[in-house]
């Protein structure tokens, strides 16, 4: 179908930066499909339960717990007994919006839930901005789409597909049967490798 590249923004988001450094480097992400995907809004993938694009668990999964990584910054950093990370909000250089392109940490709707996972924005999604007071949405960006945005677009408009899933946050906005949205959640391919990033 094609590839993208994305940018890290490793000076402002260093935890988040390098958590998923870590993630790719260690071949976590390999073979994870995409388990969310809904057009005008964004693309969610980095589920291990997401590995078996049938599975009813896609969407609930995260890193190993009690593990650690070394941040951007040099600092080590542990993830917690639910394999979460220190929530990155709250600071002026971190205000970035999630804007079409960038690559934003999901989460419960908890402080401190994001993991693993991870979506690409492929509308401007402000609400979901922490300093966005439209909603309790607090969903840091980590990254931009630098190269090959069409296709993060392509992806968020593929048809078909069986796979629902509950929000651990209620956003009932994106339930299949919500009229207010057009969700959908079909799994459309397979992520073979994981590239590995240099900083």
């Amino acid at each position: 179908m094609g590839s993208f590249k994305a940018e890290l923004y490793t000076q402002q988001m260093p935890i988040s930066c390098g958590n998923f450094i870590d993630l790719c480097n260690s071949g976590f992400y390999d073979g994870v499909h995409f388990h969310r995907v809904i057009p005008g809004f964004m693309n969610q993938f980095g589920c291990p339960h997401a590995k078996d694009p049938n599975s009813p668990r896609a969407g609930t999964g995260g890193p190993p717990p009690n593990t650690t990584f070394q941040s951007c910054d040099g600092q080590m950093i542990s993830r917690d007994r639910g394999g979460n990370i220190p929530d990155e909000v709250g600071k002026d250089h971190q205000r970035i919006t999630n804007a079409p392109g960038t690559l934003s940490m999901a989460n419960t709707g908890r402080p401190q839930s994001g993991g693993s996972q991870f979506f690409i924005n492929v509308n401007h999604n402000s609400f979901l901005d922490w300093f966005d007071r439209s909603s309790e949405s607090a969903h840091p960006v980590f990254g931009k789409i630098v190269e090959g945005y069409d296709l993060a677009e392509r992806i968020s408009k593929v048809p078909g597909g069986s796979q629902f899933f509950i929000n651990v946050n209620h956003n009932s906005f994106l339930d299949w049967f919500d009229r207010s949205s057009e969700s959908a959640h079909p799994v459309f391919g397979k992520v073979r490798t994981c590239a590995r990033v240099v900083t």
